[in-house]
């Protein structure tokens, strides 16, 4: 028995680590131990303690075990049901992160209203709290209030949460104002190929920032007195590298101009945070920012954040890979436009109510209900632009409908190096997608969805394509390690239940 125990949790290490790409050579330095301690580990032939199980869920960034907490593992789908009733759009994650990292520049109270509750969020609220920032739910646990130290302790700071969240990055630009110095861990999350942060220090050099890369770690220099002495412009139209130049420029004494910004939908919602401290940012919504910097910024704030266009994208795929009628509220139509344009062409039969506001005042939301549809394959080919053109991380949902769809549709995800590879997973649940090149993908449909278990994406959105596909097939599939998808999303399988599918969350030990 004890040995069976064994071989079943070397078998999930072993899952997780190729998934993750890693040879067992590198989990072994990862972990500080030998090749041959990871292949004894792998094959069920050693003793493993929890805490040595928990090391290696951090440095594979999969969640072998949970650890103080009752958190999902696994996901048993019953596919081939179909969808009916409503489900609502929860708050942008996206925004919420950029807000949380936002609040570090108020002296003040923050209060954020219907935060997303997901690993993103307690990732970062690890770190908050870590440095001596007060954190607590309010509100029955709907609303979040943060209360900053006089000083932030950032030698506490707690580095394992940081690694496992690539929003730590967007730290720089608010502690550049607090201290003259600081160190931040390497940022982590999706496995979406090389990433560097020279975007993000074109714009934070002009505030006198300075980074030393050593070791897993980025030693922060802060020159007194540097300033923009003319526009910055970004090389790359990246959102958190547009919302760091705007945390950065919130508290500068002056006035700065960012050309080449992002205007997607979190930049918009962190652009209307930044006027509720009391910051002028004018040119919302376009790709020229002109910020009206705040050097002490010190209220009692209350926001609330807009939907999640993803989140509304995923719930519109559930619908047409489910040949389902359900009606998705609360859409933030103006980030879903060039979306419902392309599924138009496409055949998609849906109508919309009229637009109403969100909370924050700015965002318009619609109700969109999404009906069984005979779907051609698009003319052109699928590929994201930044706003307004079609949204990167709404790529990988057309996979799902494309096979739905009748004939060839091409994808190109040109973003990241690595997630359409992870696509091609929907080739184990009876997709026929081939692999072009680490960017193309060429999708053909219809497609007989059949069940399969199989591991989980290492890539949030490509992840939830998976589960959607899952929740098509006749029959029992089961998706393992499913942190990811926590990751991003709240209660996904809880909510989508509430809408006719069969999903189980269950646990191996």
């Amino acid at each position: 028995m004890a040995d069976d125990y064994l071989v079943r949790i070397g078998k999930l290490i072993r899952d997780a680590r190729q998934h993750r790409g890693w040879t067992q050579s590198q989990l072994a330095d990862a972990l500080g131990t030998s090749q041959s301690a990871v292949n004894r580990i792998e094959r069920g032939n050693q003793n493993i303690s929890l805490e040595m199980i928990a090391r290696i869920g951090e440095a594979l960034d999969s969640e072998i075990v949970s650890l103080g907490y009752a958190g999902p593992m696994h996901l048993r789908v019953v596919g081939g049901r179909r969808l009916s009733g409503a489900i609502d759009v929860k708050t942008s994650k996206n925004a919420c992160v950029a807000l949380l990292c936002a609040s570090l520049l108020n002296k003040g109270r923050t209060v954020l209203r219907r935060v997303a509750r997901i690993e993103e969020v307690y990732r970062l609220l690890e770190v908050l709290n870590s440095i001596g920032v007060r954190t607590r739910w309010i509100n029955d646990g709907v609303d979040l209030e943060l209360v900053p130290p006089a000083r932030l302790d950032m030698d506490a700071m707690d580095a394992d949460a940081a690694r496992r969240t690539r929003s730590i990055i967007m730290f720089l630009g608010p502690l550049l104002h607090r201290m003259d110095h600081f160190k931040l861990p390497y940022a982590g999350g999706c496995d979406l190929g090389t990433r560097t942060i020279e975007p993000h220090m074109i714009a934070l050099r002009r505030f006198g920032l300075d980074i030393t890369a050593t070791e897993g770690i980025y030693h922060a220099q802060v020159e007194a007195g540097i300033s923009p002495d003319r526009p910055i412009v970004l090389t790359e139209r990246g959102d958190t590298v547009t919302e760091n130049a705007l945390l950065a420029a919130a508290r500068h004494n002056g006035t700065t101009v960012i050309r080449n910004a992002s205007s997607n939908y979190m930049v918009q919602d962190l652009c209307f945070f930044l006027e509720a401290l009391g910051v002028r940012v004018d040119g919302v919504g376009t790709t020229t920012l002109t910020v009206h910097g705040v050097p002490n910024i010190d209220v009692d704030v209350d926001y609330s954040p807009s939907e999640d266009p993803v989140e509304a994208m995923s719930l519109l795929a559930a619908a047409v890979v489910t040949e389902s009628e359900l009606t998705i509220r609360r859409v933030p139509i103006e980030f879903m436009e060039i979306e419902l344009a392309v599924l138009e062409e496409m055949g998609l039969d849906h109508d919309r109510s009229p637009e109403y506001t969100a909370d924050n005042g700015r965002t318009r939301l619609v109700d969109l209900t999404v009906r069984p549809s005979k779907l051609e394959a698009p003319i052109d080919k699928i590929h994201p632009m930044p706003f307004p053109g079609l949204n990167i991380d709404n790529v990988p949902f057309f996979a799902a409908i494309a096979a739905a769809a009748q004939g060839q549709t091409l994808i190109h995800d040109w973003v990241y190096d690595n997630r359409a590879i992870y696509l091609t997973d929907l080739n184990r649940l009876g997709g026929r997608l081939q692999l072009l090149d680490p960017h193309r993908v060429l999708v053909e449909g219809p497609t007989r969805w059949r069940a399969a278990e199989m591991m989980c994406p290492p890539a949030l959105r490509p992840a939830v394509v998976v589960l959607l596909a899952m929740m098509a097939a006749e029959g029992t599939s089961v998706l393992r390690n499913v942190y990811v998808i926590n990751r991003g999303y709240e209660e996904l399988a809880e909510r989508l239940n509430s809408v006719g599918a069969q999903i189980e969350i269950f646990r191996d030990i």
